[in-house]
């Protein structure tokens, strides 16, 4: 491995296979599941553990890899050839996974590059995939880094949750936001916006709710080239209606691309809760 090695973290959701081909180092955040704290993975931490545990109100938190894991594995790349690094986290405003990053970047004789995406989830992804797709083409590091940046900040991230009490726990959305979705049983519309989570809008229904989040994916994709991807936790059927209904209104801005369609993962679930779909629309960078 050498050259320009792009890093980011186990909630940018990418599928392994895909990290594996574009030669992407994924590190697991972690997940503590009463007194068991379990990497987040197919052999730790699953959706499907989460969603059960939050179910039976098991105490759910979650950690960021430490400062020493990170360097660790910057060390191990840079051993393995590589001349730099790119990267690529969650929002710095939701974890300490940036920190940790740029702590760790002090730690190694490698130039690594540390980028706050400003986004949760498979926005995340795709800015890593951006400064793969930078590096695959020559670009430096420096570069690579500038380009998943944007394409961060160029994402709309929007998701509806049957309740707010999970965020509330977890301190990802303030109290007086967290009243905004409990008066009369609506149903919050939530979206990312400088790297938070804030409310967008609030409907009656769940049937809205999803109705919504199609309109408003549409709204955000524009006359754009997209990525698109929905996301659910322990609620399969209305992720998968979404998505479909979204092939369709988006065909063109999809250019025969699929719209992703699967289940979110532990960390990112842990604070949301059974029930959550999300939609990302990320437009394709354009050079």
């Amino acid at each position: 491995m050498s050259g320009t090695v792009i890093v980011t973290d186990s909630t940018a959701s990418l599928p392994a296979e895909v990290a594996l081909e574009r030669g992407i180092r994924v590190v697991p955040l972690q997940v503590v599941i009463g007194a068991r704290v379990l990497d987040e993975g197919p052999d730790g931490a699953t959706p499907d553990v989460v969603a059960e545990a939050l179910r039976e109100f098991v105490p759910v938190s979650t950690s960021r890899p430490s400062p020493a894991l990170l360097a660790e594995v910057y060390r191990e790349l840079a051993a393995a050839g590589a001349d730099e690094i790119v990267s690529v986290h969650l929002s710095r405003e939701m974890s300490g996974t940036f920190e940790s990053a740029q702590l760790a970047a002090r730690e190694v004789d490698v130039p690594v590059h540390v980028v706050d995406s400003g986004q949760v989830g498979i926005a995340t992804g795709y800015a890593a995939l951006t400064a793969a797709d930078v590096r695959d083409t020559g670009g430096s590091g420096e570069v690579a880094a500038e380009a998943a940046r944007a394409r961060g900040l160029a994402a709309t991230s929007l998701f509806y949750v049957d309740t707010l009490e999970y965020l509330r726990r977890g301190g990802r959305i303030g109290a007086a936001a967290a009243i905004f979705g409990s008066a009369l049983s609506v149903k919050p519309l939530l979206e990312i916006a400088d790297g938070r989570v804030v409310p967008r809008e609030r409907v009656r229904t769940a049937s809205r709710a999803l109705a919504r989040l199609a309109d408003l994916a549409v709204e955000a994709a524009g006359d754009a080239a997209v990525d698109v991807c929905v996301s659910h936790l322990a609620n399969a059927d209305r992720a998968e209606e979404l998505a479909a209904a979204l092939t369709e209104r988006l065909a063109a801005g999809l250019e025969g691309r699929e719209v992703m369609c699967g289940e979110l993962g532990a960390v990112l679930g842990a604070h949301v809760g059974p029930g959550m779909v999300a939609v990302c629309v990320s437009p394709r960078p354009t050079s």
